[in-house]
């Protein structure tokens, strides 16, 4: 059974917590609703709520096959596909194949449209998008956008729901908890520091955030004490 490569999850574990409240945030926000895109124009549209958008990528359930956008035949060099060319230059620059392959064949993997929404996910990551969108675009195809629009809410830092949000992202990739839990301060841009066994984090309103982890890499309790 085929497997992404470590370096490709580390990196997606660096986005998972975040990540995960994003996408809630997006579905919150966008109605219930048919949709349309109009790809020259770079835009999107869901019910009333119109928006600028990019083509992350596609996937093809028939040849188990995930393609980039900034590898479309069809729209390579376009507008449309911009934004997602930032994360063939990142795959490059860490060198993770991953990003770098304009077409990834899924079919060795367990579950090959899990597969699909993994990379998305991470492309997600790697541009900072507020989420992205998979809609059906034929029989067996799925089209898969990112939001490039500020009117798209971002979800902030809540400490009440810090413990519940660090468990979801770790629960995700199930790689490395300690790059969920760095990523997601990183990503809120809040002073962090570690050691072998915790993670604190200096949160707004003069809180520190205490993440421990077992020998296994594996949390183990998320503490949020007032300092003094």
């Amino acid at each position: 059974m085929i497997k992404f490569s470590a370096a490709f999850l580390y990196e997606t574990e660096a986005h998972a917590a975040w990540g995960a409240a994003q996408l809630q945030a997006l579905s919150d926000f966008l109605p219930q609703a048919s949709w349309s895109a109009d790809l020259p124009a770079c835009l999107y549209r869901q019910g009333a709520v119109e928006m600028r958008i990019a083509v992350l990528g596609t996937y093809d359930a028939e040849d188990q096959t995930w393609m980039w956008g900034w590898a479309n035949p069809g729209l390579g060099g376009t507008p449309v596909v911009a934004l997602t060319e930032t994360i063939e230059r990142f795959g490059r620059s860490g060198h993770i194949a991953e990003f770098t392959a304009g077409t990834l064949d899924l079919s060795g993997f367990a579950d090959p449209r899990h597969a699909a929404e993994t990379l998305a996910f991470a492309g997600m990551g790697v541009v900072g998008a507020p989420g992205y969108i998979g809609m059906p675009a034929g029989p067996t195809t799925q089209v898969y956008f990112l939001p490039d629009d500020p009117q798209v809410p971002r979800a902030g830092l809540d400490p009440v729901t810090l413990p519940r949000t660090l468990m979801t992202g770790a629960s995700l990739i199930g790689h490395s908890p300690r790059r969920v839990v760095t990523g997601y301060f990183e990503h809120h841009r809040v002073p962090w520091r570690e050691d072998d066994h915790q993670v604190l984090a200096e949160l707004p309103g003069n809180t520190t955030a205490e993440v421990d982890f077992d020998t296994a890499g594996r949390i183990t309790a998320i503490r949020l004490p007032t300092l003094r």
